[in-house]
């Protein structure tokens, strides 16, 4: 008779001993299944199918295991895609997404999973969090127990919050993908698999783009809770540097999110600062700030793009505003479809090299730049 735990649950000895009878009687077996059956979480099965993976007693798979004799004919049961130079195998399965918000920026991101997952074969469950939330372990777990096979994560990385998290990603051998986050875990500071937007290349095309026209004054005003403030400003301070332009002199204002009380008096300190520091090109993340920031100059009797260039780091709603906003716009989609190209690849071959994918944004040049009118 098996040794049972607490909770009427078979302890790790007995529980791997069980797996492996399960794969020796019936040659394949999922995960999930046999977690349900187990009454035990898929990640505790998955950790006793490594282990029984490395003492070369199954064979591990895509979102299961095989037994080694049975391995071949298993090994190719689906059509593939290629990530880099690896194949990468489908046998159905689940993908857990987390995003921080379902309603602004994630949305294209999501689609680019959906429309992944569902070319690869495999499903997708997708669940929100919040913007700095402070333990989201709860939410992974869930996905988890939902049957997730692999993580798609875009969690909290600053702060208590992303200590737990990347003490948890220092942990579990689940499969995951970081999307528009990087992390580092562990003493050995081991590298999480990640797909992020060259958040400073995009902000530098901005800065060239209007140099190209003639601007010596380029300022910023950055949305300041933004996880990817650090990266815009330091892509602008880096980009102006380089072409000998003045940033101490020009606007450089953070803007709170726009439910803050504050935030209509930070639009009016962006345009006053235009008129005191003779900035004639400004680059606004996001779209509706920047939005704020053209309709208050325009209150104030400054024309766009004559007296002042706009260009948004977003371009969601950039082309519905007027004057139609010039933008430089995140691949939302693509990062979504590449993440899930990733998680497959890492699934199929856990033993892969760590992948840090960077995509680069695109430009879209619209009514609200034009040369400065001293140019």
């Amino acid at each position: 008779m098996d040794v049972v735990g607490q909770l009427g649950r078979p302890v790790a000895g007995s529980r791997r001993a069980e797996v492996l009878a399960a794969v020796a009687e019936r040659g394949m077996i999922r995960v999930t299944d046999l977690a349900r059956e187990l009454g035990v979480t898929p990640v505790t099965v998955r950790r006793d199918v490594a282990e029984l993976a490395e003492a070369g007693l199954v064979r591990r798979v895509h979102g299961g295991a095989t037994a080694i004799d049975a391995a071949d004919q298993h090994r190719s049961i689906a059509p593939s895609s290629r990530v880099g130079s690896g194949r990468v195998p489908v046998v159905g399965g689940a993908v857990g997404m987390l995003v921080p918000s379902l309603d602004y920026y994630w949305p294209d991101v999501a689609r680019g999973v959906e429309e992944e997952t569902r070319a690869l074969g495999l499903r997708m469950a997708l669940r929100g969090s919040v913007y700095e939330a402070a333990d989201e372990r709860g939410d992974v777990q869930r996905l988890l127990e939902g049957g997730a096979d692999g993580l798609l994560l875009a969690p909290t990385v600053t702060g208590p919050g992303g200590d737990l998290i990347r003490a948890w990603l220092a942990e579990t051998d689940v499969p995951v993908v970081l999307m528009e986050r990087n992390a580092v875990v562990g003493d050995e500071r081991r590298a999480v698999e990640s797909v992020t937007t060259d958040h400073q290349g995009g902000i530098a095309m901005a800065v060239h783009h209007f140099t190209s026209l003639g601007h010596r004054r380029i300022g910023v005003a950055l949305s300041q809770h933004s996880p990817h403030v650090g990266q815009l400003h330091a892509g602008w301070h880096a980009a102006c540097t380089d072409l000998g332009l003045d940033t101490a002199g020009v606007v450089d204002l953070p803007v709170p999110d726009r439910p803050d009380p504050g935030f209509a008096a930070a639009i009016e300190a962006v345009v006053d600062a235009v008129l005191e520091t003779g900035t004639t090109a400004l680059i606004v993340h996001s779209d509706p700030e920047a939005l704020r920031v053209v309709q208050r100059a325009a209150e104030r009797g400054l024309s766009v793009p004559g007296d002042l260039s706009v260009l948004a780091y977003d371009d969601q709603v950039a082309p519905l505003a007027t004057p139609a906003l010039s933008a430089v716009r995140p691949p939302r989609r693509t990062i979504g479809r590449t993440a899930v190209s990733l998680l497959a690849a890492r699934m199929a071959d856990p033993g892969r090299p760590v992948h840090r994918v960077q995509v680069s944004p695109t430009l879209k040049v619209r009514s609200s730049s034009g040369p400065p009118r001293s140019a």
